[in-house]
C-alpha cells in the first residue's frame, strides 16, 4: 500500500498544483469509476490483512455505503450501463475514507515492530 508518491511534493508547490489539477481531474474522469458511483478508496483491493483490518474499523454506515456502491457498480457494469448523471460520484464527494485508516494501521504496525525489536541497554 505504501508506494512512493509525488503528491506531497506537488501539493506543497501552488503553481505545480494548479498546473496538475486539470490533468488529475481528467484522469479521474477517464478512469470511469465515478461514472459507476464509486469512490477512489472503493478500488483498493481487499487482499491484504491491513485492508481487511481497516474495513473492520469502518463505522457501520460507511461500511454499508461501501457495499452498496460496489454492488450497484457491479450491477451497472454487468448491464453495460453507466449511472445517470445525477447519481454519479462528484469530485467533491470523492473523499478518502479508507486510506487514512490504512495509513494509521501501517503506522501502528511499524511502531509495534520498533517496540518489539527494542534492545534495552544496561548502564
Amino acid at each position: 500500500m505504501s508506494t512512493p508518491s509525488l503528491a506531497s511534493f506537488i501539493l506543497k508547490k501552488p503553481w505545480l498544483k494548479n498546473a496538475m489539477m486539470p490533468l488529475a481531474n481528467w484522469y479521474c474522469n477517464a478512469a470511469g469509476y465515478r461514472a459507476l458511483g464509486l469512490r477512489a478508496d472503493d478500488l483498493i483491493p481487499e487482499e491484504s490483512e491491513t485492508v481487511l483490518l481497516a474495513l473492520s474499523r469502518l463505522d457501520q454506515k460507511e461500511s454499508y455505503d461501501r457495499v452498496f456502491r460496489l454492488r450497484r457498480a457491479f450491477q451497472y457494469s454487468l448491464q453495460h450501463q453507466l449511472l445517470p448523471k445525477d447519481q454519479r460520484t462528484k469530485p467533491e464527494e470523492d473523499i478518502a475514507y479508507l486510506s487514512p485508516i490504512i495509513r494509521e494501521i501501517e503506522q501502528e504496525a511499524k511502531e509495534r515492530l520498533d517496540l518489539e525489536t527494542l534492545v534495552p541497554k544496561k548502564k
